[in-house]
């Protein structure tokens, strides 16, 4: 794999130097920046019907690097990854958080967006491998029959050849697989990881499990399970409000804990997915609910699942 060449010019804390409760510093692996001169398709329809994120007024608005680092303010934030956030044109929103990274040593990482179906999809990946910050490219799949949940227009969109042969290619250019899909969906996911060795794959938001009874969460634990069985995968704790926007800290434990017992500390990491679950709670909260459950780990453990782990996955 080709290792990047450029990365964070100094090490960058956020205001003063408080760390959590834990001492624990922190790499959030997964967030977003919006620059609203730019054209988001998602944040620019009809607000109602409301998607599964629920009202978003509050995110369409731009959201620069001194926003997120507010939100992030009172933690030792050493490191980030930023993940494509749906702009219209994806090669010059790489461009920008470039550009942002060059001048303010953050984010450290960016994950594109390529739509695998493209005809132009390996020229869209070379370009954007092109540029030192991208380590990996994201292409949504989430697919449910509920159109309120749904991303796409297809089920089958992961066993299409054509989407087969350019995902084929993230092997060859060093780029990881940001995969963002549903629990239905985690046991093909498995197929896929075990096809493609390769390819570090790097499951978003804990598999996003929708569902709360038990024959739900008994699918999403199978399919974890499954994808934890190829080694070429990791996951991420994100994104548990934007599936349970009331969360408490005891509705989203058995998901936090149960990711971390199947993955492994080492195979697991957190990430805010500001500022989207900003809609459903603070930064302090959410990261004070990952350190707290989170405490009858060693330091070493602890340590993996807030820096390590998104250190190693994203090449930091």
């Amino acid at each position: 794999m080709t290792e990047p060449t450029n990365g964070p010019k100094t090490e960058l804390t956020n205001g003063p130097m408080t760390e959590p409760a834990s001492g624990l510093q922190i790499v959030d692996a997964h967030h977003h920046l919006t620059d609203l001169s730019r054209s988001y398709p998602w944040l620019e329809g009809p607000v109602e019907p409301f998607r599964y994120h629920g009202d978003d007024r509050p995110l369409r608005r731009s959201y620069s690097l001194d926003d997120y680092l507010a939100d992030t303010r009172g933690y030792s934030l050493i490191g980030s990854v930023h993940i494509e956030n749906g702009a219209a044109s994806p090669i010059d929103e790489t461009q920008w958080i470039a550009d942002v990274a060059a001048e303010r040593g953050l984010p450290s990482a960016h994950v594109a967006k390529v739509s695998l179906l493209d005809s132009d999809a390996p020229a869209q990946l070379r370009a954007h491998a092109g540029f030192g910050i991208v380590r990996g490219i994201r292409d949504i799949l989430n697919w449910h029959p509920d159109p309120v949940y749904t991303h796409r227009d297809r089920a089958d969109v992961m066993a299409d050849p054509v989407w087969r042969a350019n995902f084929a290619l993230l092997g060859e250019l060093g780029l990881s697989f940001d995969l963002q899909v549903f629990p239905s969906q985690l046991l093909e996911a498995a197929e896929l990881a075990a096809e493609h060795p390769e390819v570090r794959i790097v499951l978003d938001h804990a598999g996003m499990p929708i569902g709360r009874d038990r024959t739900s969460r008994s699918e999403w634990a199978a399919g974890m399970r499954a994808l934890a069985a190829r080694e070429n995968v990791v996951t991420k704790v994100s994104a548990l409000g934007t599936n349970d926007h009331d969360w408490t800290r005891e509705s989203i434990a058995p998901f936090v804990l149960e990711t971390i017992d199947i993955f492994g500390p080492s195979r697991t990491m957190f990430g805010s997915n500001f500022p989207v679950d900003s809609l459903y709670s603070g930064f302090g909260e959410l990261f004070g609910a990952f350190d707290e459950l989170t405490t009858g780990l060693s330091r070493e453990d602890r340590h993996k699942l807030f820096v390590g782990t998104a250190t190693r996955a994203y090449r930091l």
